[in-house]
């Protein structure tokens, strides 16, 4: 999905971007190369990449560093040199370096690409009609959308055990039939970019008719949200996206998005077009490995992250090499 997540862990290859005023003004610290010695397995056989040299980049949640390093790996194995820039800050950062080359890919979810990037107000229910609504409108900006997965992290709001029994809640139209008759009930945590955006809290609170007094929205990093939701104390419920492992692993509820509100999410390949034309073949490398993506893969990859502590870039190695999509060593 989306917006930002705050990665636990400062790891190799760490690049920030710098946001100005305008977008163009945008610039990125070097990247590093991948130096990993893999090799194709059931992708990259016959080395189609062999001789291009790709960058890849992601945002700086978790989930986009994981599949940043999923997209690299793969790149690696089917024979580029490639570089890696992942852990921008920011949609935007992500997206301008794609869109002016400064990166050749990302994975990108399609609800973001259609409203915070294209401008629109309603998303398109039907995941795959999204999709190509984002694919075909972005050509004219010089990228290229691949095949999406049926990961879809979109967000949501959860809440513990404890305050679910008390409150007796399971939809987001439950959230402000309690609004409505106990206005102190409904206390949110909540990232900044999600209490700004029009996928977010303005727009789910119009949707549902939540009239939510600001003092009841704290705003805070990421991580900060999974806790202070799981504790309960300073706020009754946490925005969160569904593909998050540290859901399962705080015992968190998620509540129904019963009126369909948020967007489809569906991570996707987002390739510059310039790139694409000169290396088609990232389009066949990287088609099975992104078929391959769903919520229960990114719950558990997420989990060893955010959960465990482990490696974003080891967690994407090693799940790619189990799936025998790549080999590790010279094969």
């Amino acid at each position: 999905m989306r917006g930002p997540r705050v990665c636990p862990r400062l790891w190799g290859a760490v690049a920030l971007l710098v946001v100005g005023a305008l977008l163009g003004g945008c610039g990125l610290v070097s990247g590093s190369p991948m130096s990993d010695d893999v090799s194709p397995g059931t992708v990259g056989r016959g080395l189609p990449l062999k001789g291009a040299e790709l960058t890849v980049t992601s945002k700086e949640f978790t989930e986009n560093i994981i599949l940043g390093q999923i997209m690299g790996l793969v790149f690696k194995a089917a024979g580029a040199t490639v570089i890696d820039k992942t852990n921008i800050q920011g949609t935007i950062g992500a997206r301008e370096a794609v869109h002016t080359g400064t990166a050749d890919g990302m994975y990108e979810y399609t609800g973001t690409g259609w409203i915070t990037h294209l401008g629109h107000v309603k998303p398109i229910p039907d995941p795959q009609r999204q999709w190509a609504a984002v694919r075909d409108a972005d050509l004219r900006n010089g990228i290229d959308w691949l095949p999406q997965s049926r990961l879809n992290n979109t967000y949501a709001l959860a809440l513990n055990a404890a305050n679910e029994k008390k409150y007796r809640v399971h939809t987001l139209s439950d959230v402000a039939a309690l609004l409505r008759r106990s206005p102190g009930a409904v206390t949110l945590c909540v990232e900044n970019e999600f209490a700004t955006r029009n996928d977010g809290l303005p727009g789910m609170a119009k949707a549902y008719g939540m009239n939510i007094p600001s003092g009841n929205v704290r705003r805070m990093t990421g991580g900060v949200v999974y806790t202070e939701a799981a504790q309960g104390a300073a706020c009754t419920f946490g925005e969160v996206f569904t593909t998050d492992g540290r859901i399962k692993a705080m015992g968190l509820t998620v509540l129904k998005d019963d009126r369909h509100f948020f967007p489809n999410y569906n991570a996707a390949p987002e390739i510059n077009a310039a790139a694409l034309r000169k290396h088609p073949q990232i389009a066949e490398v990287l088609a099975p490995v992104t078929a391959a993506l769903d919520n229960a893969v990114a719950q558990k990859l997420n989990a060893k992250v955010d959960v465990e502590g482990q490696d974003p870039h080891q967690v994407a190695k090693a799940w790619l090499v189990k799936e025998g999509f790549i080999k590790e060593g010279g094969g």
